[in-house]
């Protein structure tokens, strides 16, 4: 036990250097110059994961809550003074919070449970808060004994701000100001009634009115952003990250533009940044799911005189990994237990049945009958001509034999819900354009899974179902759908269709914005996920055929694409 907590802790070695720099100079100082150093441990987009465990396979994963409470409780052991913040995304993500916030939402909310027990100072509030809509969020939020921040984030119309914008923490004399920011993406993406009321303003601009209170008024000696947004531009090029709705990500802005900030906590982009300088200012991001946990380490000094101020002389940050070594925390999985129970027995129920196995490994390289069965859901329950549909998650499969609530739970992540809307066979097109874009130029005897690109991710990909057509990928972006047909013939542009789709999608999420402002015909209340469990049920019988009615093809020469693996 004693060498599993050893390798918690592991310094890399530039973190040893820079440690080493800072004893010599501060060392050489007159003893009169006092100094003080503050831990901050980080987690963003926990989405739900407390148990170390994938409940979609239902195998144990370096993930949750409860490993992270490890590595935080045996920091605390170090430094009990040290602070515990979040950057968003908590209260969605994985079939247990799903259960408890849509089929059984009277007990204290699981995450809130959870770190509520680990003492967490705040958490800026993230866009998937919204999912569930306002009561589910406001229910969660009253139960945290921590704030949710959000300086952002006004009453429409007023300049009045819906959560608490910031917090002020002491630690050895030091004051630290917090300060949260959301994505104000928002109603890009979440069906309004689920934010009616407020108002998401534009992040960097905020950021230059709120940290000068942080200086000025509250006379902070270190500012902390902890946000739900993360890294908008390719640091090599400068180039702007093609998905991003305006004002999504904006790290490297506020860095750059915003005088006085120390430290930026990051979110939503699900990625590791162990340690980021820009400007002067330090970044971090502790990847997804308590995967990571960040660590900051800030060191600063000031003369003993009355009236001094101290200044950061150095900082530092790492993440540390939730793997095999780090064991779950006993207390935090008891916490979870009677979740977990309940989530278990919901998604063990057996509801259908399958003549084949069925899995969603390619599905984004040729037509399967696992995305087949999201689509006909789709049709069937939006009175549509045509079906639009991703492949959230390559991993899902169907087994042969009896299918249970586990399998089909994983085919649709996502807390989307269904829409019907009025377009034109132009837009059709334009938007399997858009899709296609996920596929780099070709290149001969190449696999198809080597062009893909790592830019724009795979859940942006849509797929359409009703219309046959084919991706030519040795064609120019923009001219790659050929042979699209609607009912055995050409689709006129004029052509109107009804479309399925989602609600993120039909307020432009993805960068579809050739959706925006189409009539809507039919909107479900019920999330997509429930609706094709509800059909299994009704039909019991999974269908193992397929259409193929879309191919990926490789020029003039019509034949198909390199295959994936």
């Amino acid at each position: 036990m004693r060498n599993r907590k050893t390798l918690l802790f592991v310094l890399p070695p530039s973190l040893v250097v820079m440690l080493a720099l800072i004893v010599s100079t501060l060392g050489g100082r007159a003893a009169a110059t006092k100094r003080a150093h503050v831990t901050i441990l980080a987690t963003t987009d926990l989405h739900g994961h407390i148990d170390p465990i994938d409940y979609y396979t239902n195998r144990p994963e370096n993930s949750g809550l409860a490993k992270a409470a490890t590595i935080i409780k045996q920091a605390r052991k170090v430094d009990p003074d040290l602070l515990l913040l979040d950057s968003g995304d908590t209260i969605q993500g994985t079939p247990l919070v799903y259960y408890h916030n849509e089929r059984n939402n009277a007990p204290i909310d699981p995450m809130m449970l959870v770190m509520n027990e680990l003492h967490y100072d705040s958490m800026a509030v993230g866009n998937h808060e919204y999912n569930f809509g306002l009561k589910v969020l406001y229910k969660a939020q009253s139960e945290a004994k921590f704030p949710f921040l959000s300086a952002n984030t006004y009453d429409v119309g007023t300049n009045h701000t819906h959560y608490t914008p910031y917090i002020v923490k002491e630690v050895q004399g030091v004051r630290i100001g917090v300060l949260g920011l959301t994505t104000p993406g928002i109603p890009h993406w979440e069906n309004a009634p689920n934010y009616v009321g407020l108002e998401f303003h534009e992040t960097v601009s905020e950021a230059k009115k709120w940290v000068p209170i942080l200086r000025r008024r509250e006379h902070v000696d270190i500012v902390v952003i902890t946000m739900h947004m993360g890294i908008e531009e390719d640091l090599r090029t400068g180039r702007m990250n093609p998905d991003n709705v305006p004002n999504e990500n904006a790290a490297v802005a506020i860095a750059k533009q915003v005088p006085g900030v120390d430290v930026i906590l990051m979110g939503h982009t699900h990625v590791e940044i162990p340690s980021l300088y820009i400007n002067g200012v330090l970044l971090t991001q502790a990847n997804k799911w308590a995967r990571h946990v960040a660590r900051v380490d800030v060191y600063l000094e000031k003369n003993d005189t009355p009236g001094a101020r101290w200044h950061v002389v150095a900082k530092s940050s790492q993440t540390i990994p939730t793997g095999d070594n780090v064991p779950p925390d006993p207390d935090i999985v008891k916490l979870a237990e009677p979740y977990d129970h309940e989530t278990q027995a919901w998604l063990g129920k057996v509801i259908g049945t399958s003549s084949e196995e069925l899995s969603a490994h390619d599905a984004r390289y040729r037509d399967t009958a696992i995305l087949d069965l999201i689509q006909r859901v789709q049709l069937e329950a939006g009175r549509g001509d045509v079906s639009m549909a991703a492949n959230f998650n390559p991993q899902a499969h169907i087994p042969r034999g009896p299918v249970t609530v586990r399998e089909i739970a994983a085919l649709y992540e996502y807390e989307n819900t269904l829409v019907t809307i009025e377009i034109t066979g132009a837009q059709l097109r334009e938007a399997l354009e858009h899709s296609a874009k996920y596929f780099k130029a070709y290149v001969p005897n190449t696999p198809i899974t080597d062009l893909v690109d790592e830019k724009i991710p795979g859940y942006n990909f849509d797929i359409a179902e009703g219309v046959n057509y084919e991706i030519d990928i040795s064609k120019p972006v923009g001219q790659r759908i050929q042979n699209l047909r609607y009912h055995g013939q050409p689709l006129s542009p004029t052509q109107k269709l009804r479309l399925v789709t989602n609600n993120y999608r039909e307020n432009g999420g993805g960068g579809y914005t050739m959706y925006k402002g189409a009539t809507v015909v039919y909107r479900s209340n019920e999330e997509i996920r429930d609706l094709i469990i509800g059909w299994v049920e009704q039909h019991h019988v999974i269908p193992t055929e397929t259409d193929n009615n879309w191919r990926i093809i490789q020029g003039s020469t019509n034949q198909s694409a390199a295959s994936a693996p």
